[in-house]
């Protein structure tokens, strides 16, 4: 027994997906045509992607956000968990990344679910605050440039409904977290995490899952 989270083995860790990762076959692909692109450590992990799909169905989500897209894993995870009916405003910069993750949206038949809005995500949600979208959404996942994180988690707060769930990845960031910040990513990090753990805007809990995972559910 333990009182504390268990140490991953990669006998554990394989013992993990092999109990329980439940793979759409286009999520399996888009993995496996990703694992050889020169940032692939830039893609979710896929039992992370099996718990938003979980959060996307507990808390009932129709709308939803995602900052930083990548090749399209996290939101075609997100996607797949959503009714017909749902949707994702997903913030990126870059084509060259998207487009990778496209085909596997349309092959799990989720792309008209993604609402693909390349461009600096600040001013994306800045337009939608501004078009009167604030409490309109039900979720929203940040994952993106780590200096700007405050910036998107402030506009996803009034963007998201009261009770609605702001997920934010990389909140451990290796450990480097528990060091002295050695960039401008730590740093913004570390001063995100102590915001969080005292903003009474917002109940919490910061999880040991992937590269770290906070959970913010809006009061």
């Amino acid at each position: 027994m333990s009182n504390r989270t268990l140490n991953l083995t990669d006998p554990l860790y394989d013992y993990v997906l092999a109990h329980s990762l439940r793979e759409h076959p286009a999520q399996a692909a888009l993995r496996d045509a990703t694992r050889g692109h020169e940032r692939a450590t830039m893609q979710i992990a896929p039992e992370q992607g099996q718990f938003m799909a979980m959060l996307v169905k507990l808390t009932g989500a129709r709308n939803t956000i995602e900052i930083g897209v990548f090749t399209g894993y996290s939101a075609l995870s997100v996607a797949l968990a959503l009714p017909a009916d749902g949707r994702i405003l997903a913030c990126d910069i870059s084509d060259d990344y998207t487009r990778i993750g496209k085909p596997f949206w349309a092959q799990a038949g989720v792309a008209d679910k993604i609402d693909l809005q390349l461009g600096p995500a600040l001013a994306t949600l800045d337009a939608h605050l501004q078009a009167g979208e604030a409490n309109h959404y039900d979720f929203a996942f940040i994952d993106a440039d780590k200096v700007n994180y405050d910036g998107y988690y402030e506009r996803c707060l009034r963007l998201v409904r009261p009770g609605g769930l702001i997920v934010i990845d990389n909140t451990l960031w290796s450990g480097r977290v528990a060091e002295r910040a050695d960039s401008d990513d730590t740093a913004a990090l570390q001063a995100l995490n102590i915001k969080l753990h005292h903003d009474e805007r917002v109940d919490l809990s910061l999880l040991p899952l992937g590269d770290g995972l906070t959970l913010a559910r809006k009061r």
